[in-house]
């Protein structure tokens, strides 16, 4: 079977209604904090994707009870510092948010545990993780701070001081973890990032104080002798939903209802973006779970859309939707702009390289440094010419943003690595063809 997907005709009007698959940083965490329980917890909808197998599959190594049904995920954890660790080779596959959270886990073993990711996740800086984690007491083997790293942990972990300038969720919660297994106070100023750890700490009744500023959260948790199990529903993740939003605004007099969708406040930049460039999205039946807002995302075909100088500040919160923000730039009637989004090219690919990539080959003008892209929108695009798309690192974000802008914009495009989806969201392509293309 080739692994790679050739798309020669837009989309038709469609009027859907569809449930997304669970959410990747969710169903990773539940899983990391459940191991750490020694009581069953169960968690329905989790993510069936490669990173969250990889996932389960290095916690059955470590000597979890893991069990994956049909309808939902069963894990038996050993207790905090419960992790039978002695000499284990851990492959992370892609998974940058558990081969970094995984870390913060293991700085209270004393044994050698070895972490290597695939080619992606190898090109990927963990000195972030590192530089605090050792801050605890732990030790790291490793070349210039990339995988494969062999962390070895101590008996006597110290809770430390971090200041974490990146705005990056993962070193967050891999120092929140670290901080689980310390004695004392461990205090974290952080650059605001998704909130999903807190949540969980929360929810679990785990001490922890939160004071937010205007730029950053200070964060303070306390070690805990115990975890109460963790039962859980996983909402479905807004990131994967966003292809759907932005696909049915690029169609033709189309509608979409996407149900039970994670709204949590630091993930949905895209919504905030979309409405400051005249999208509007009808956010309905808004409910709360466990700390998560969950509701409808009801979507319709749009024309009109405003450039837009991107605020900074939705940076973060819109990190994983940037590549297709850049598509709705181009369909905009203006010049838009976005600015300090280095953290993108830490990503699977250099994605803001990528995402100038993609505009160049539709014929979009675009100019872009090293943090900051300026895109020259055109609302007549329309492209009569075949496209290809390869050697993207398999970077899945790569390859469905190609497969929205083939389905909207128009022309020939052949996009490789077809596989590259199953790594976050393996049912893209059939959720696609739900909406009625034949691909």
């Amino acid at each position: 079977m080739s692994n790679f997907l050739k798309i020669k005709n837009k989309i038709k009007p469609f009027k859907k209604k569809i449930t997304i698959e669970g959410d990747k940083s969710i169903s990773i965490r539940w899983a990391l904090l459940a191991s750490q329980s020694k009581e069953k917890s169960v968690a329905t909808n989790i993510l069936r994707s490669e990173d969250v197998l990889s996932t389960l599959n290095c916690l059955k190594k470590l000597g979890i009870k893991v069990k994956l049904t049909k309808k939902n995920c069963e894990i038996r954890g050993l207790g905090l510092n419960g992790f039978k660790s002695k000499n284990q080779i851990l492959n992370a596959g892609n998974s940058g948010t558990f081969g970094r959270l995984i870390l913060g886990l293991l700085i209270h073993t004393k044994f050698k545990n070895k972490i290597y990711g695939d080619k992606s996740l190898s090109k990927r800086d963990f000195t972030r993780v590192i530089e605090p984690l050792k801050k605890f007491g732990a030790n790291f083997v490793t070349k210039s701070g990339k995988l494969p790293i062999t962390i070895i942990g101590t008996e006597n972990p110290k809770a430390i001081k971090h200041v974490e300038t990146k705005g990056s969720a993962q070193v967050k919660s891999s120092i929140m973890l670290a901080a689980l297994n310390t004695k004392g106070t461990t205090t974290i100023k952080a650059k605001k990032s998704r909130n999903h750890t807190e949540l969980f700490f929360k929810y679990l009744k785990i001490p922890m104080k939160i004071i937010k500023k205007k730029n950053y959260d200070l964060i303070k948790v306390n070690g805990v002798k115990k975890i109460k199990k963790l039962n859980y529903k996983i909402p479905s993740d807004i990131s994967s939903s966003a292809f759907f939003i932005v696909l049915t605004i690029l169609s033709n007099n189309s509608k979409l209802v996407i149900k039970n969708v994670n709204i949590n406040p630091s993930r949905t930049g895209i919504l905030k973006i979309l409405n400051m460039m005249n999208i509007k999205i009808k956010i309905q039946n808004i409910r709360n779970y466990k700390g998560e807002k969950i509701a409808d995302l009801s979507v319709i075909s749009q024309t009109n859309i405003k450039p837009i100088k991107c605020p900074e500040n939705l940076n973060s919160a819109s990190i994983d939707e940037f590549l297709l923000i850049f598509l709705l730039a181009a369909r905009a009637n203006g010049i838009s702009y976005f600015k300090n989004l280095s953290e993108l090219n830490e990503k699977e690919s250099p994605r803001l390289i990528w995402g100038s990539k993609i505009l160049n080959l539709m014929g979009i003008k675009n100019i872009m440094t090293k943090s900051s892209i300026k895109i020259f929108g055109n609302p007549k695009l329309k492209i009569n010419k075949k496209i290809n798309i390869k050697n993207f690192l398999k970077d899945h974000r790569v390859f469905m943003t190609s497969v929205i802008a083939a389905l909207t914009f128009g022309g020939e495009w052949k996009i490789s690595d077809k596989d590259a989806i199953n790594t976050s969201f393996p049912s893209f392509i059939a959720k696609i063809k739900e909406l009625g293309v034949k691909i």
